[in-house]
């Protein structure tokens, strides 16, 4: 009884052994998703990174910046891996250049 079952369940005509073009597709279907987050996820990250560097390679004394713990400051100067920070009357602080967020452009720094 059982065994007659088991073959009604069973593809018909041998069909299992018509797999064989399995393997390939499964590599396209890899390829398609690889690509998708590729240019959802991958893509986006690199070119926001590329950004952020330029922007932190770019600063100069007198940029008012917001730090990445969001304190706001005032650059005073800069060397190759730091930046030296006022955040109020005679405090400063040195801060590394990749802790740098944000700098303010003209008009965000005056409604500050």
């Amino acid at each position: 009884m059982f065994v007659s079952i088991a073959h009604a369940m069973g593809a018909p005509g041998g069909a299992a052994g018509q797999q064989g073009g399995g393997g390939f597709s499964g590599l396209i279907m890899m390829a398609v998703i690889f690509g998708i987050f590729y240019f959802i996820l991958i893509r986006p990250q690199q070119k926001k990174m590329k950004e952020h560097k330029k922007m932190v390679d770019e600063l100069k004394k007198d940029d008012k910046i917001i730090t990445g713990g969001g304190i706001y400051g005032v650059v005073k100067a800069t060397s190759e891996n730091t930046v030296t920070v006022e955040i109020a009357d005679g405090v400063r602080v040195k801060l590394s250049r990749g802790s740098v967020a944000h700098v303010l452009t003209n008009e965000e720094a005056s409604k500050e």
